[in-house]
C-alpha cells in the first residue's frame, strides 16, 4: 500500500527537556498537524469521499505527520494531469503546507510562549 504523508519534525533543544516544555511543544505540533489536515481535506480529490475520510494526524512525541491511507493516495497527490472537481487538487498536502507555513509555525509557538512566560 502506498500512502501519502507529510512529516513535521521539531528539535526543541532544552525546551523539550522539561516535562512542561515538552508537553507544550507536543500540543503545538498537534494543533499544527490538525490544521494541516483540515486544510488539506478542503482540496483533496473527491469522488466518493474515501480518500478524504482516510486522512488523519499521527504523532509520537515531537514527531508527527498527516497521512492519507488509501492505495491511491500518493498517485492522487502527485498526478498533475488528472482532472478534479472544482476546488479539488493534486498536491493536496503540499499546497496547504506551503501556503500556511506561517500559520503552522504560530500554532506550534502558542503553547511554548505560555510556558516561557510562566
Amino acid at each position: 500500500m502506498s500512502r501519502q504523508h507529510t512529516e513535521v519534525h521539531w528539535e526543541g533543544g532544552r525546551l523539550g527537556a522539561t516535562r512542561r516544555g515538552r508537553r507544550g511543544a507536543e500540543e503545538g505540533l498537534q494543533k499544527a498537524l490538525e490544521h494541516l489536515l483540515a486544510e488539506s481535506r478542503k482540496i483533496v480529490p473527491l469522488r466518493e469521499g474515501t480518500l478524504e475520510r482516510s486522512g488523519r494526524v499521527v504523532r509520537d512525541g515531537l514527531e508527527g505527520g498527516v497521512t492519507y491511507d488509501t492505495v491511491y493516495a500518493k498517485r492522487q497527490h502527485e498526478e498533475l494531469t488528472w482532472k478534479h472537481l472544482p476546488g479539488r487538487s493534486a498536491k493536496y498536502l503540499e499546497i496547504p503546507l506551503n501556503r500556511d507555513r506561517e500559520v503552522l509555525l504560530r500554532l506550534m509557538q502558542v503553547s511554548l510562549r505560555r510556558w516561557l512566560r510562566g
